[in-house]
């Protein structure tokens, strides 16, 4: 039961954020590069003020898969660097983020080399 519980604060959270997401494109003409670094912007900004900390230890991977989540990351990784010096400040965001970055890449990558790109028929 308690793993139930677990999944249902999961998709709950993670649901919520996307749903967020989805009003702002559906109802507003801001585009979803916008809404993607507003997102990030609040994660940041959250855990910039020690908020979002609260958010991911109840839901876990509802807080962090969303792109929220990567700013939350990026603040938390710069306050862990900030404990050792200034420029382990501004390289510790980066360092917190390294191995999703890195996925990223050599992920799309791969599928790059998979894949063929075409144009969208209308």
């Amino acid at each position: 039961m308690e793993i139930f519980l677990m999944f249902l604060k999961v998709f709950a959270v993670g649901g919520a954020i996307c749903t967020v997401a989805q009003l702002l494109i559906n109802y507003t003409k801001i585009t979803a590069g916008k809404i993607l670094v507003y997102f990030l912007l609040t994660g940041l900004t959250l855990q910039a003020f020690g908020l979002y900390q609260y958010i991911v230890d109840f839901a876990g991977a509802g807080a962090t898969v969303p792109i929220s989540g990567f700013g939350y990351l990026l603040a938390k990784g710069a306050e862990e660097g900030a404990k050792e010096s200034l420029f382990g400040a501004v390289t510790g965001g980066i360092t917190a983020a390294a191995m999703g970055i890195t996925a990223a890449i050599v992920f799309g990558y791969l599928f790059s080399l998979i894949f063929r790109s075409r144009s969208k028929k209308n």
